[in-house]
């Protein structure tokens, strides 16, 4: 992958981690869909965790090592444990950010590799 495609692809998850978890603001704190659909019981959290896997599986395509993955897997997994929980979930998703987390993790990574 040339690294004109590497950034557009980087811009493209990044666009979607700020849809998740920062595409609002109200009184100062910022909050996504991941938050919103958290506070629909049952399905919010399980809606809000697929783009999440989808931001997992492009990192995966773009050849970042297994020990990356896990530990951004493990963000998608707290996210959506966590956030089940009522009420406190849903301020937890909007403190936490896994989606903005995961993809600043995945862009350092790919700085150091393919400066």
């Amino acid at each position: 992958m040339t690294r004109l495609a590497r950034d557009a692809e980087i811009a493209r998850l990044d666009r979607l981690a700020h849809q998740l978890d920062a595409r609002f603001k109200v009184l100062g704190f910022r909050f996504g869909w991941d938050g919103l659909l958290g506070l629909i019981p049952g399905v919010g959290d399980v809606a809000a965790a697929i783009p999440s896997a989808l931001i997992l599986h492009r990192a995966y395509s773009l050849g970042v090592p297994n020990s990356l993955l896990v530990r951004m897997g493990v963000n998608v997994a707290l996210d959506t444990v966590i956030g089940s929980v009522p009420l406190l979930g849903s301020v937890f998703d909007i403190a936490y950010k896994s989606n903005l987390r995961n993809v600043a993790m995945l862009r350092r990574h790919l700085e150091q590799r393919d400066p």
